[in-house]
């Protein structure tokens, strides 16, 4: 867990999905996790790609879907790639009573067996590559059908490999803590207050210094700095989807100062604030 973070996605409740579109990509985003579905599509690069227990080569085109909380990271020995494309979902994207309809089986055993990453071969990735790339040109209703559609025939491709052992699960083991959830989902709630260390101890009935070691145990973080991930990745958020000031964001997101927001932003998105929301204003469409 020590080099991987928890990704908050642009994805929001009344999004079905959305689609970040990125030319000229650079692969400088950290191994990571979220409870959202997703579809990764990449052209023109060669690396290696970590997903999960997984950790495999791959050149030209690549096509891959994870399920949640399954941690990946895409590196490349070029630098970066020609394009990505990701698609990320919810898990309740098809209600129940959809997927346990004939027409939704292939999709239903896809979404499962996700939780273990699938890799696409060349062949279905040709196939797949022009619908998935149109999709930033569609909007409304039928930009929904073509996204099924893609989904449907993803599903029904004969050459699905599975990426992770049987044995392995998606990374939410910190989670079956009662006390750790108690604590993440306090973090969560309350993320742009001053939170302090006694505050979340006393929560789960621990001294300081017992939460402090417990917390890094759990998590692989410290206290701040799992703090500070999720500060940057709700920034991240109202940086692509909302108008407001940077400093704004930073206030919002329960930091003290300009400085300290464009520090700590930088060293884990790699751009400061401003060079971000430049760069992802035309690159995320949502439907």
């Amino acid at each position: 867990m020590k080099n991987i973070i928890r990704e908050i996605t642009p994805l929001t409740k009344e999004d079905f999905f959305v689609v970040l579109y990125h030319p000229n990509a650079q692969f400088d985003f950290p191994t990571h996790y979220h409870p959202e579905f997703e579809i990764n599509y990449v052209e023109g690069a060669k690396g290696k790609r970590i997903v999960g227990e997984s950790v495999n080569n791959y050149e030209g085109m690549d096509l891959v879907i994870t399920g949640p909380n399954i941690y990946h990271s895409w590196q490349s020995e070029t630098g970066g790639a020609e394009l990505v494309v990701t698609i990320q979902f919810h898990h309740d994207l098809l209600p129940i009573n959809f997927q346990n309809k004939n027409l939704f089986t292939s999709i239903k055993e896809m979404l499962e067996h996700s939780n273990r990453g699938i890799e696409f071969s060349q062949e279905t990735i040709k196939l797949l590559a022009p619908r998935i790339k149109s999709l930033v040109n569609q909007n409304g209703f039928d930009s929904f059908l073509d996204f099924l559609s893609i989904l449907h025939d993803m599903s029904i491709s004969k050459t699905q490999k599975i990426l992770c052992s049987q044995s392995f699960s998606p990374n939410d083991d910190m989670f079956k803590s009662r006390r750790i959830k108690l604590a993440c989902d306090y973090i969560n709630k309350h993320y742009e207050e001053k939170i302090a260390i006694s505050t979340l101890a006393n929560l789960i009935g621990m001294t300081d210094s017992s939460f402090c070691h417990f917390f890094k145990r759990r998590t692989g973080k410290s206290f701040v700095d799992y703090l500070n991930d999720v500060r940057i990745g709700h920034a991240s958020v109202q940086l692509i989807d909302t108008t407001k000031t940077i400093s704004e964001v930073c206030y919002n997101c329960g930091f003290n100062n300009i400085s300290n927001f464009n520090r700590f932003f930088k060293s884990k998105k790699g751009l400061t604030p401003s060079e971000f929301r430049k760069f992802n204003q035309q690159q995320i469409l949502k439907y």
